[in-house]
């Protein structure tokens, strides 16, 4: 990425994340470009990082070799048809516009450009993040890896069929909101048992933190793991029983479902 010029159009809040990602990550700020709607939010933005950001889209697409598309699904439609006439086939069109098929920007950008369509989330912010990414009709395995190459600088990045997008969005995207309320309940649980908060918020945090990264560098399924800390006769057989009893592992099965069916329908609204 660092000798590659990145166009990022929608400096919003997974634009900052990911532009600031690249930066941290060694992309010269000569070699990035921005935009927002409004001058005045141009300007202060740019007044925060070593990076020019201005409102003329088309401008900001001359030249680059990779174009983000960050702005909100509505405006999806209309931004394409205004860059249409400056983007390439030699350039990749990377999109994190939740529900949007890389059908429709191909259909909208009227030629036979190369996109990538792409589901990160907040924890990006942190270099923590989880990024699905497909491929489009006239993309191949060198766009894909230009894409991951960008979403790997903010975390961890995954290859899925299209088919899977809305998914990915309702469990990784939406998820981490899930996981702060599990991460606010014990703490809260720990207030309750008599830890104070800052304490019990900082034990819970770290747990959840833990057990993640023993999930994803053992490989192991999270049931063998779960078995690994019930002893027989335990505590922790007697506090997975309340879960049972209080269905949350349906409750988020339903929560994820429930996303990506909301997902699908984002595009679509005004």
């Amino acid at each position: 990425m660092k000798r590659r010029r990145v166009a990022v159009l929608g400096l919003g809040k997974i634009g900052s994340i990911l532009l600031d990602g690249l930066l941290k990550a060694g992309l010269p700020p000569e070699s990035a470009v921005a935009t927002v709607r409004h001058a005045d939010r141009a300007q202060a933005l740019a007044a925060k990082r070593p990076v020019p950001v201005g409102t003329d889209n088309r401008a900001a697409v001359r030249g680059a070799d990779v174009i983000l598309i960050a702005v909100k699904p509505q405006n999806v439609r209309e931004l394409l048809l205004e860059i249409r006439a400056d983007v390439t086939p030699a350039q990749v069109v990377i999109s994190v516009a939740a529900s949007v098929p890389t059908g429709f920007i191909e259909d909208a950008l009227g030629a036979p450009i190369p996109v990538v369509r792409a589901m990160p989330n907040t924890p990006c912010q942190v270099g923590a993040g989880m990024t699905g990414i497909c491929r489009g009709t006239h993309a191949g395995e060198a766009h894909l890896d230009v894409a991951r190459q960008m979403f790997d600088t903010v975390g961890r990045t995954v290859v899925v069929d299209e088919k899977h997008m809305d998914a990915v969005t309702g469990l990784s995207a939406s998820g981490p909101a899930f996981v702060y309320i599990i991460l606010e309940s014990l703490a809260e649980a720990g207030v309750k048992v008599g830890l104070p908060r800052d304490v019990a918020t900082t034990l819970a945090a770290q747990t959840l933190l833990g057990a993640a990264k023993v999930a994803l560098d053992t490989g192991d399924h999270p049931a063998l793991l779960k078995d690994a800390v019930t002893t027989p006769a335990g505590c922790t057989i007697d506090g997975i029983l309340e879960l049972e009893e209080g269905k949350l592992r349906v409750t988020l099965i339903k929560a994820v479902v429930k996303a990506t069916q909301r997902a699908k329908e984002l595009m679509f609204e005004k």
